[in-house]
């Protein structure tokens, strides 16, 4: 029986707190929450989802002060960033506390931490009065949700309540830095423009994009070489040297307004005029449409490799892998 979905904090702050399950709306794409605290409540998000153990979970919380009491400390760094971009769509990973369970963490000596934009997000992060562990609410490795309806639809049975929040607005998971070393290094590219990043703190170590990250504990989630996938086959393609073959059903993820679709069966144009804020806020919608549209095979457009199209290659490099 799918779950309830509605817009009582209260309700989903006492579930929380009792040990349930709540995927609620956030302003990157919807979470799977669980008290962070709790590991039999965390374990029942790795077993909803599908999700390896060696794959962590971002402890989202409401207040600064809050972390005093998860990471060992807040470096200055992590301060600037704070002050310049929380809430918001960044995640710091800092050297975590022993009150942190290690499932939250794989096993490691540094947890994820931010705390999100999303009005009502916070406001149950309040009333719950808990750190809440929460990966995006979809089975592990499908495309992430950006509504309540997503949610339901692919989990509904698993958990205990959605909370509504109305689409999510950035579209793409937050961006994660690791602090942690010398230099900060990103794990992986988010709804925060790596050039904004820099702005406040400087340069930012990107590791090797060719590097396929071993199955083995990672600092950050979303950095598999398979990710945010379709169960349709996707190929990254520029629209200009498309050779579609007769008789094949294709569907185009376009970046802009195509001149030509007559040899697609199916179009989803992510922003008319090529901005690269609203092509993520529609990106996992727009991608679980052309999933659903019977086609053979989806064809997406690149995005310019800055801001955002950053964090869009980067889902869609995910997506595309076999």
């Amino acid at each position: 029986m799918t779950c309830s979905i509605g817009t009582d904090v209260q309700h989903a702050a006492a579930i929380l707190r009792d040990g349930g399950l709540v995927a609620f709306a956030t302003e990157t794409v919807y979470g799977l929450g669980a008290d962070a605290l709790n590991p039999q409540s965390v374990a029942r998000v790795f077993e909803a989802k599908q999700r390896p153990k060696f794959d962590p979970l971002i402890v989202h919380v409401a207040e600064l002060a809050q972390l005093d009491s998860l990471v060992k400390q807040v470096p200055p760094m992590a301060e600037q960033l704070a002050a310049a971009f929380w809430p918001g769509p960044l995640t710091m990973v800092l050297e975590k506390e022993s009150i942190v369970p290690d499932l939250v963490t794989a096993g490691l000596t540094t947890v994820a931490v931010r705390i999100p934009a999303h009005p009502l997000a916070l406001d149950l992060l309040r009333k719950a009065n808990i750190p809440v562990a929460a990966p995006s609410a979809n089975p592990f490795g499908r495309i992430s949700p950006t509504t309540a309806a997503h949610v339901a639809e692919q989990l509904g049975d698993e958990i205990d309540y959605i909370l509504d929040g109305g689409p999510s607005q950035v579209g793409v998971e937050s961006t994660v830095l690791q602090l942690t070393a010398d230099a900060p290094l990103l794990l992986r590219p988010g709804g925060l423009a790596l050039e904004d990043i820099e702005a406040v703190i400087g340069p930012v170590s990107i590791p090797n994009p060719d590097a396929r990250p071993e199955l083995t504990a990672q600092h950050s989630p979303g950095r598999l070489p398979k990710h945010y996938a379709p169960r349709t086959p996707l190929v990254i393609q520029n629209i200009d040297s498309m050779d579609v073959k007769a008789g094949t059903r294709i569907g185009l993820l376009a970046f802009s307004t195509p001149s030509d679709v007559s040899d697609f069966t199916a179009v989803e144009v992510l922003s008319a005029d090529g901005n690269l804020n609203e092509a993520a806020t529609h990106f996992f919608a727009a991608l679980r449409r052309l999933d659903a549209a019977g086609v053979d095979q989806i064809i997406a457009e690149p995005f310019p490799d800055e801001g955002l199209g950053r964090a869009l290659n980067d889902r869609l490099k995910r997506a595309a892998q076999k």
